[in-house]
């Protein structure tokens, strides 16, 4: 099984920024598709950004402009760079892989954005 570990969450003021790190147990260029998802308590899991193969990103209309997504295939790691941050960026946030056999989900890392 293929092992996604978050890290990174924690509890920082409107405006901050915080860095979610995925560090994968396989290499990650096995994976076409890595994405950070997130939900909130009564809503549903949404995707926040996205990153493939060939480093092609989407991104949330919601977090265009304050996430970057990106990964280091020397370290089999993915990141997420979260910057002017809101109180609706509040969440459990979500590491995602896809290959051609596989879909894995890390345990998730909380973020809280609140004065």
């Amino acid at each position: 099984q293929v092992q996604l570990v978050e890290s990174g969450g924690g509890l920082v003021q409107p405006g901050g920024s915080l860095r979610l790190s995925c560090a994968v147990s396989e290499n990650i260029f096995s994976f076409y598709f890595m994405g950070w998802y997130r939900q909130a308590p009564g809503k549903q899991r949404e995707l926040v950004a996205a990153i493939t193969s060939g480093d092609s990103t989407n991104y949330a209309d919601s977090v265009k402009g304050r996430f970057t997504i990106s990964r280091d295939n020397a370290k089999n790691t993915v990141h997420l760079q979260m910057n002017s941050l809101k109180p609706e960026d509040t969440a459990v946030y979500y590491c995602n892989a896809i290959s051609a056999i596989s879909k894995s989900w890390g345990q998730g890392t909380q973020v809280t954005v609140s004065s």
